[in-house]
Protein backbone atom coordinates (compact mmCIF):
# COMPACT_ATOMS: atom_id res chain seq x y z
CA UNK A 1 0.00 0.00 0.00
CA UNK A 2 2.77 2.48 0.91
CA UNK A 3 4.28 1.84 -2.41
CA UNK A 4 1.45 2.29 -4.33
CA UNK A 5 0.63 5.39 -2.37
CA UNK A 6 4.08 6.38 -2.91
CA UNK A 7 3.91 6.06 -6.51
CA UNK A 8 0.78 8.24 -6.54
CA UNK A 9 2.35 11.06 -4.85
CA UNK A 10 4.89 10.56 -7.77
CA UNK A 11 2.85 10.41 -10.58
CA UNK A 12 0.88 14.08 -9.37
CA UNK A 13 4.25 15.74 -8.69
CA UNK A 14 5.30 14.81 -12.24
CA UNK A 15 1.82 16.28 -13.80
CA UNK A 16 2.32 19.26 -11.77
CA UNK A 17 5.77 19.66 -12.60
CA UNK A 18 4.69 19.02 -16.66
CA UNK A 19 2.00 22.01 -16.12
CA UNK A 20 4.18 24.34 -14.31
CA UNK A 21 6.51 23.99 -17.34
CA UNK A 22 4.44 24.65 -19.69
CA UNK A 23 2.51 27.27 -18.11
CA UNK A 24 5.81 29.19 -17.16
CA UNK A 25 7.02 28.71 -20.48
CA UNK A 26 3.86 30.19 -22.23
CA UNK A 27 4.25 33.48 -19.76
CA UNK A 28 7.88 33.85 -20.63
CA UNK A 29 6.95 33.68 -24.95
CA UNK A 30 4.24 36.13 -24.00
CA UNK A 31 6.35 38.55 -22.21
CA UNK A 32 9.17 37.88 -24.57
CA UNK A 33 7.39 39.42 -27.53
CA UNK A 34 8.26 42.40 -29.23
CA UNK A 35 6.00 44.58 -28.35
CA UNK A 36 7.47 48.10 -30.81
CA UNK A 37 6.71 46.19 -34.07
CA UNK A 38 2.61 44.87 -32.81
CA UNK A 39 -0.14 47.58 -33.86
CA UNK A 40 -2.02 48.99 -31.49
CA UNK A 41 -5.13 46.10 -30.79
CA UNK A 42 -2.27 43.40 -30.22
CA UNK A 43 -0.56 45.76 -27.83
CA UNK A 44 -3.98 46.37 -25.99
CA UNK A 45 -4.66 42.60 -26.21
CA UNK A 46 -1.07 41.79 -24.83
CA UNK A 47 -1.56 44.35 -22.07
CA UNK A 48 -5.17 43.11 -21.10
CA UNK A 49 -3.25 39.19 -21.28
CA UNK A 50 -0.52 40.24 -18.92
CA UNK A 51 -2.93 41.62 -16.47
CA UNK A 52 -4.84 38.60 -16.63
CA UNK A 53 -1.52 36.47 -16.18
CA UNK A 54 -0.20 38.86 -13.04
CA UNK A 55 -4.27 38.43 -11.51
CA UNK A 56 -4.23 34.53 -12.34
CA UNK A 57 -0.82 34.55 -10.43
CA UNK A 58 -1.66 36.42 -7.70
CA UNK A 59 -5.02 34.21 -6.88
CA UNK A 60 -2.33 31.68 -7.10
CA UNK A 61 -0.13 33.07 -4.57
CA UNK A 62 -3.08 33.60 -2.25
CA UNK A 63 -4.06 29.88 -2.23
CA UNK A 64 -0.45 28.53 -1.90
CA UNK A 65 0.09 31.20 0.89
CA UNK A 66 -3.02 29.81 2.50
CA UNK A 67 -1.85 26.09 2.38
CA UNK A 68 1.05 27.05 3.71
CA UNK A 69 -0.53 28.47 6.98
CA UNK A 70 -2.51 25.14 7.08
CA UNK A 71 0.35 22.71 6.64
CA UNK A 72 2.48 24.77 9.14
CA UNK A 73 -0.68 24.77 11.49
CA UNK A 74 -0.98 21.03 11.31
CA UNK A 75 2.92 20.53 11.61
CA UNK A 76 2.71 22.38 14.95
CA UNK A 77 -0.60 20.63 15.91
CA UNK A 78 1.39 17.37 15.70
CA UNK A 79 4.26 18.27 17.77
CA UNK A 80 2.15 19.65 20.23
CA UNK A 81 1.10 15.97 20.44
CA UNK A 82 4.11 14.10 19.96
CA UNK A 83 5.78 16.54 23.36
CA UNK A 84 1.91 15.69 25.17
CA UNK A 85 2.63 12.30 24.81
CA UNK A 86 6.13 11.94 25.66
CA UNK A 87 5.31 11.76 29.57
CA UNK A 88 3.37 8.73 28.31
CA UNK A 89 6.22 7.34 26.55
CA UNK A 90 8.89 7.75 29.26
CA UNK A 91 6.82 6.58 31.91
CA UNK A 92 6.26 3.12 29.74
CA UNK A 93 9.73 2.95 29.11
CA UNK A 94 10.67 3.25 32.94
CA UNK A 95 7.96 0.41 33.21
CA UNK A 96 9.96 -1.61 30.79
CA UNK A 97 12.97 -0.91 32.17
CA UNK A 98 11.94 -1.67 35.98
CA UNK A 99 10.19 -4.70 34.70
CA UNK A 100 13.22 -6.17 32.84
CA UNK A 101 15.43 -5.47 35.77
CA UNK A 102 13.51 -7.62 37.78
CA UNK A 103 13.02 -10.14 35.42
CA UNK A 104 17.04 -10.13 34.59
CA UNK A 105 17.95 -9.56 38.66
CA UNK A 106 15.91 -9.96 41.26
CA UNK A 107 15.62 -14.03 42.40
CA UNK A 108 13.32 -15.22 45.08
Amino acid sequence: IINLLQQGITAIFKFVELIWRWSFGQIISTFQSDWQSLPVWKIAVLAIVVVAIVYVLYRAAIELWSAAEQILKAFVGLLMVLVSILPYVLVAGLIAAAGGYVIQHVNF
